[in-house]
């Protein structure tokens, strides 16, 4: 959530609302997307390059090993999808247009603050390999957060102004003066601390005449924040002669904070308090007013949830009112953080949200290339029903099954509507989706990625999953890719395989260095600095990286046939950038990997299957690529939108025969692969 200025407001006041900390040994309960929002965006990273996911990897190392140096224990906190009133859309389109706006003036050489598509997914790998207890909610956070820090009496870390609203027993550290790195010891001990800030909740109320603490959500809802943002309570605000006491230097954000809290001080109860905004509105708009700011003041008392079970047992019941009926195993995915929110908001809304990148805003959105990778996860998730209070749902009439979602078009967005693929049917039992075996689920998944299972044979385990979709990547013509961008990105790839040789002795001294000293060059690449941001390479980029975030998603929804690719250095934009200008001007891909011949034949392997399912003018001579293309020409899968069906290929291993199958021939081929 959040609350317009207040956050400014009570760090005017540090002095007064704040309490001096010295943190240690203690429980902490961390709003994990606050946390990976401050780490992004103050840590110097680079933003214009669609992410550097290993040097943000080691700002989240960094940060808790200092925590685990102060003997803290951190348990974060994820928000997961929206629930089902889908009461924060306005204020998600609002952020989804100003998001575009800032990765627009990134583009162009201006400023702003985008995170990179997949921070999430790096930021839960980096938790899982610390061993950082974490826990993904079914819908916002905050609430659970607050009853999970009372019930252990620990305090809460986040940037969230809401929290300066909840009664925290163990009060609120603000991240931004949480001083993780500037840990200091105990004079005359060899223990450590790390300096905040802590927020007090009673020395705001003492400061505003011993207010009453049960007044501060109405506060909250009438000062406005992502849940409420009524003409009405102008209407209210322009009647009412707020008291300003003490003036403020702040702008009229301040102004209103500081009147309200004045206003609110006069009053014993919030009901009291409520009745008189309501005599300052219209009669006719009273009842509807009065419940929806009772709601939203709800949304400030504990929670139904009870995470300490997730932490104790692994498992904790889904709240009966966000609940839609989904299957046991769906729920147990969503809160180890094994499903993303993205596929919450599809079960529960049919409605996703489509994040802008920094690309080029002349073109058709980057998302638009994974368009029939969603349709297949829509395809899976269509025969769960919407949630049965989703009025909007029970009222269409009976339809092809159909998603909204919310995209970037130009520089505004859009909302589209988008077809489900049909799948065979013992793939439309959600509930039985992971009883299907491994052989069927890699068929849907390589089908989807129009890739065949012989060209993955050669390619780690680890890199199986980016090296397939790299091959739908390179097959889709809206990608426009170029050799020097495969070349590129799979030299990136290698990163993570030699940060495993250097950090493996025995491996590397088997090598004689050869894998050090191709680390380090690809490292001075990395660092040497662009002049500007080429926007079609940029483009290029973004729209790879938007075909493996649905390719994760796909993998996850059917319980990873393939494994799950370590993603923390697996794609630096700074380097694949770097490697882009180089390979355009003086480097040479034998030249870069001469040194190291395992690095060398890793790549051979990972470029002989991006090739092989190339158009061929990305890897030919101008005068070779039409014979080729001739020879290659296949037919693609349908990509109709609303009411498709799934035509699928079917591959004979030890073979090149490639064939067209209807969906009943494909239920019979998956069938025979299960048998095998």
């Amino acid at each position: 959530m959040g609350i317009r200025g207040l956050m400014s407001f009570v760090e005017d006041h540090i002095n007064e609302f704040f309490t001096d900390l010295k943190l240690r040994d203690t429980k902490i309960i961390i709003d994990g997307y606050a946390l990976f929002h401050r780490l992004c965006f103050s840590s110097n990273l680079e933003l214009r390059y669609g992410g550097d996911y290993d040097s943000f990897t080691d700002v989240v190392e960094k940060f808790f090993e200092s925590l685990f140096a102060c003997k803290i224990c951190p348990y974060v906190v994820l928000d997961g999808g929206c629930d089902i009133s889908d009461k924060k859309l306005n204020t998600l389109k609002d952020r989804a247009r100003e998001k575009i706006q800032m990765a627009h003036s990134l583009s162009v050489g201006g400023g702003g603050y985008v995170c990179p598509l997949l921070i999430r997914e790096v930021f839960i790998q980096v938790l899982i390999k610390l061993r950082v207890r974490f826990v993904q909610c079914f819908s916002e956070a905050d609430r659970d957060i607050m009853t999970l820090a009372n019930h252990w009496n620990c305090p809460v870390l986040s940037s969230d102004s809401d929290f300066c609203i909840f009664d925290l027993k163990s009060g609120f550290c603000p991240l931004n003066s949480f001083q993780w790195r500037n840990m200091n010891t105990i004079k005359g001990t060899r223990d450590c601390y790390i300096p905040a800030k802590c927020f007090s909740l009673d020395a705001l109320c003492c400061h505003f005449g011993n207010m009453n603490k049960v007044l501060l959500p109405l506060f909250a809802v009438l000062c406005g924040n992502d849940h409420v943002n009524l003409p009405v309570v102008e209407t209210f605000l322009s009647k009412v002669c707020l008291p300003l006491g003490t003036p403020s230097s702040k702008g009229r954000r301040h102004h209103r904070v500081l009147g309200l809290l004045n206003w609110l001080s006069r009053f014993a109860e919030p009901t009291e308090a409520l009745d008189n905004v309501l005599k300052h509105l219209p009669r006719k708009s009273r009842g509807t007013v009065k419940k929806l700011l009772c709601g939203s003041m709800g949304e400030y008392l504990q929670s139904q949830g009870r995470l300490q079970d997730f932490f104790q047992h692994g498992a904790y019941a889904c709240p009966d009112t966000w609940n839609p009926g989904l299957p046991p195993w769906v729920l147990a995915a969503l809160a180890r953080g094994q499903l993303s929110p993205f596929i919450s908001d599809a079960l529960v809304l049919r409605r996703t949200i489509l994040h802008t990148q920094v690309e080029n805003m002349q073109r058709p959105n980057a998302h638009r290339i994974s368009l029939p990778i969603r349709q297949v996860i829509y395809g899976l998730l269509v025969n769960t029903p919407p949630h049965p209070g989703n009025v909007a749902w029970d009222a269409l009439p009976p339809q092809p099954p159909a998603f909204s979602e919310v995209e970037r078009i130009n520089k505004n967005i859009k909302t589209s509507i988008v077809g489900a693929v049909e799948l065979p049917k013992d793939h439309s039992d959600l509930s039985k989706l992971t009883e299907l075996s491994l052989a069927r689920r890699q068929i849907l998944l390589l089908e989807t990625l129009k890739v065949k299972q012989s060209i993955l044979d050669p390619i780690p385990a680890a890199l199986k999953l980016p090296i397939a979709v790299s091959c739908y990547w390179v097959q889709h013509t809206e990608a426009k890719a170029k050799l020097h961008h495969l070349q590129a990105l799979l030299l990136g790839m290698l990163m993570g395989p030699l940060h495993a040789m250097i950090n493996s002795p025995d491996e590397e001294a088997l090598q004689g260095g050869g894998a050090e000293m191709l680390y380090e060059e690809l490292q001075r690449v990395k660092a040497q600095p662009g002049l500007r941001l080429d926007l079609d390479t940029a483009h290029v980029f973004c729209q790879w990286q938007c075909c493996l975030q649905m390719g994760l998603y796909l993998n996850q929804l059917l319980s990873t046939p393939l494994p799950e690719p370590d993603l923390t250095r697996l794609y630096s934009g700074s380097l694949v950038h770097g490697l882009c200008r180089q390979l355009l001007t003086s480097a040479s891909v034998e030249s870069l990997l001469h040194v190291c011949p395992e690095a060398q034949q890793l790549y051979e392997h990972m470029f002989s299957a991006a090739r092989s399912c190339a158009p061929a003018e990305l890897v030919l001579p101008k005068g070779k690529s039409k014979k080729r293309r001739q020879k290659k020409r296949g037919t693609p899968w349908s990509e109709n939108r609303v009411g498709t069906t799934l035509n699928a290929r079917s591959w004979h291993e030890g073979g090149n025969r490639f064939e067209l199958l209807t969906v009943g021939t494909l239920e019979e081929h998956m069938e025979a692969a299960e048998l095998e």
